[in-house]
């Protein structure tokens, strides 16, 4: 047999290289602090891979890395978030079949329903980037007063958002919950499903090879309560989306939020496990994170003056 001519026996004994999923934090892929890992199956209980279980540490790790990064992303114009975020639809077309494989196997679906899924996902990445510039618009605007004023108000953005995903929408409940966030200037520290958490660190590694600042996005698995926790008392963390946690765990998070007025993002019928992610979202995630300032400004000679509150 020649030396090159590939050896059949050896190949149906070769292991498989199974791939090592890290943490997505501040732009860089760390282990867990702790060390741990869990093993995360597809629907049917077949073993995928090790994700990393994310401790405490690891929750303040990701606040401080997003409060570095808000400044930047919140500072930027609102067209250049949404070319930064129109590119990463861009790359997760290229991934697609990834991501296919990855969705059918955390959600049990046929290679065609996946199929369908993703492109789901992929375009709401794009629709809310659309958004960006346009949002301002409907979340503000010139108000009427009585007197020689202009008096107008514009939304900005709340803060860092710590973000819940859907337990059973891997990848399009996770795009419908973050990329609203993130569109809207805020940075997003996000609990992925606990167990379909492998397309979450997935878009890590899309994001990671964007154009996405460092920190805007950092992507946390592992048991959402013992990561939610830390997150809805921490005094850094300026909001929080309750999606991904059941009621009794939304209730605890909702009392912790309160310690420094959280803003809090109730689940929905439609956002839960059982509601229908494919249904157009509306505008209420873009306007969820959002604050608003008003500004009055004098009309007349005496206008350069201006103030604001």
């Amino acid at each position: 047999m020649s030396d090159r001519e590939p050896n059949h026996g050896d190949a149906e004994r070769r292991l498989g290289v199974f791939k090592t999923y890290k943490l997505y934090v501040g732009g860089k892929f760390p282990r867990s602090e702790s060390g741990r890992v869990y093993e995360v199956t597809d629907s049917k209980g077949a073993w995928l891979a090790n994700a990393p279980k994310s401790s405490r540490k690891d929750a303040r790790d990701a606040v401080v890395a997003a409060r570095k990064a808000f400044g930047g992303w919140s500072g930027a114009t609102a067209y250049n978030r949404g070319q930064v975020l129109y590119r990463v639809a861009e790359m997760l077309e290229g991934r697609r079949e990834q991501f296919v494989r990855e969705v059918a196997a955390a959600e049990g679906l046929s290679k065609s329903k996946a199929g369908a899924v993703v492109d789901a996902a992929i375009d709401r990445w794009v629709w809310y980037a659309g958004w960006t510039d346009k949002i301002g618009q409907i979340a503000g605007g010139a108000n009427p007063v009585a007197g020689p004023f202009f008096n107008l108000s514009t939304p900005e953005p709340t803060g860092v958002v710590a973000v819940l995903a859907p337990q059973k929408s891997s990848l399009l409940g996770l795009v419908s919950v973050v990329a609203p966030v993130i569109a809207t200037g805020n940075t997003a520290v996000v609990v992925a499903s606990a167990d379909a958490p492998l397309p979450a660190l997935s878009l890590g590694e899309v994001l990671a090879t964007s154009d996405v600042p460092g920190g805007v996005v950092n992507i946390l698995t592992g048991a959402t309560a013992e990561i939610a926790t830390p997150l809805a008392a921490h005094q850094d963390v300026n909001a929080i989306d309750l999606t991904g946690a059941d009621a009794a765990l939304a209730k605890e998070l909702e009392i912790a939020a309160a310690d420094n007025l959280k803003r809090v993002l109730r689940p929905r019928d439609v956002d839960a496990d059982g509601g229908d992610w494919l249904a157009s979202p509306g505008t209420h995630r873009l306007t969820a994170f959002l604050e608003t300032k008003t500004v009055w400004h004098p009309t007349g000679a005496l206008g350069a003056a201006g103030s604001s509150y």
